[in-house]
C-alpha cells in the first residue's frame, strides 16, 4: 500500500531526511518514531503531496507522488498535527463542506458524515462551533475529516496531542479499528502509543531509520545480553555469582528487608536460570525470586537516538 524508495529532502544545506525506504502493507498501522526535528513529518508531508522529496520516489495505493498525485490524494486521509479547522463554521457544516471537497456522493453524504461522527465521538457537540471547542474535539473533528471519504490510506501526525487519558483511549481504539482493514502510518514522540498501537515502528533519528521492526523485534536487535533480576533470603555474597559461565556483569547488589537483591546480566540465549536455580540449591540460599527483565521501548528510544530524556 505505501512504499518509499530511498527518499532525501534537502533545505539549502539541511539533509531533513536522508536515503529513507521502507513498505507498509494493507492493516498495517505502523507508527514512526523519532526525537524532534528527526524526520517524521517531513515524510508524511511527501506522502501527502505537501512537499516533494528532493531525490526518490514514493507509491501509495499503486499511485506514484509524481505521475498520480490527485489519485494519491484521493486514496488518502491526513491529520496534520495542527488541523486546518474553521473555527467560524459548526462541526456539521465543516464535516458538509469537506465531505463536498473530498467528492463524496451526494446520495451518500449524510451517511458517510453520520458514520464519521458515530466513530469519533462527535455527537455531543456536532452543531457547536469549532471555534468554541475544547482541544480533544478539535483533535476528533480533524480525524473525522480525515477518514470522511474512507481512504485506502490514513496518515496521522500526532493523533493524540493535547488529549486527556480518557479521549487518548478512544482515539486509540478507533485508530485500532481502522487500522483492521485500512493502512495506517502515525508519527508519535509518546513510546505508549507505539506498545498500544502500532503492528510495527520505524524509529527515525537524524533523518534515518535507525531501527525497524515489531517493538519485540527491536528489542531482540538491540538487546545484546539478557538480565535477570534475584532476590536470595538473608545476605549472600552476590560476586560468587560470576563464577556461573553465562554470567557477564553483576550490575548491582543490595540488602532490603531481609533479602539480597541482586541484578545481572548474562550471555543472550544461555540457561541462565536453570543454573542460577541450581547455585541456589547448592550453596543453601533461599531463592524467592528470578525474575527475567526486558529493555523497556523507552530504554532502547534513547540508546538508538542518543537521548538522555524522552
Amino acid at each position: 500500500m505505501i512504499k518509499v524508495e530511498n527518499i532525501d529532502k534537502i533545505y539549502g544545506r539541511f539533509k531533513a531526511v536522508d536515503n529513507v525506504s521502507f513498505h507498509i502493507g494493507k492493516g498495517e498501522i505502523v507508527g514512526l518514531l523519532g526525537p524532534n526535528g528527526a524526520g517524521k513529518t517531513t515524510i508524511m508531508k511527501i506522502l501527502t503531496g505537501y512537499h516533494y522529496p528532493t531525490h526518490g520516489t514514493a507509491i501509495l495505493n499503486g499511485y506514484s507522488i509524481y505521475d498520480d498525485l490527485l489519485k494519491v490524494k484521493e486514496s488518502t486521509g491526513y491529520l496534520p498535527e495542527m488541523a486546518p479547522l474553521y473555527d467560524d463554521l459548526t462541526v456539521m457544516e465543516y464535516l458538509d463542506f469537506m465531505a463536498d471537497i473530498r467528492k463524496v456522493p451526494k446520495s451518500r453524504k449524510k451517511i458517510e458524515i453520520d458514520r464519521v461522527i458515530q466513530e469519533t465521538g462527535l455527537g455531543p457537540v456536532v452543531y457547536r462551533s469549532i471555534g468554541k471547542l475544547s482541544k480533544g474535539y478539535r483533535q476528533r473533528t480533524g480525524l473525522a475529516q480525515a477518514i470522511i471519504h474512507s481512504p485506502d490510506i490514513l496518515i496521522l501526525d500526532e493523533p493524540t496531542t493535547g488529549l486527556d487519558p480518557n479521549q487518548i483511549i478512544e482515539i486509540r481504539k478507533l485508530i485500532c479499528d481502522i487500522g483492521k482493514e485500512k493502512t495506517v502510518i502515525l508519527s508519535t514522540h509518546i513510546l505508549q502509543e507505539v506498545e498500544a498501537v502500532c503492528n510495527r515502528v520505524l524509529i527515525l533519528n537524524h533523518g534515518k531509520i535507525v531501527a525497524e521492526g515489531s517493538p519485540s523485534e527491536i528489542r531482540e536487535q538491540v538487546q545484546k545480553d539478557d538480565r535477570f533480576t534475584i532476590e536470595v533470603a538473608g545476605s549472600v555474597d552476590a560476586q560468587a555469582l560470576k563464577n556461573l559461565e553465562p554470567v557477564s556483569e553483576i550490575i548491582s547488589s543490595e540488602v532490603q528487608g531481609g533479602k539480597t537483591i541482586i541484578k545481572i546480566s548474562a550471555q543472550k540465549g544461555a540457561d541462565t536460570g536453570a543454573l542460577i536455580f541450581d547455585w541456589a540449591v547448592k550453596n543453601g540460599c533461599r531463592l524467592s525470586a528470578l525474575v527475567p527483565e526486558q529493555t523497556s521501548l523507552e530504554d532502547i528510544f534513547r540508546k538508538l537516538t542518543n537521548q538522555t530524556e524522552v
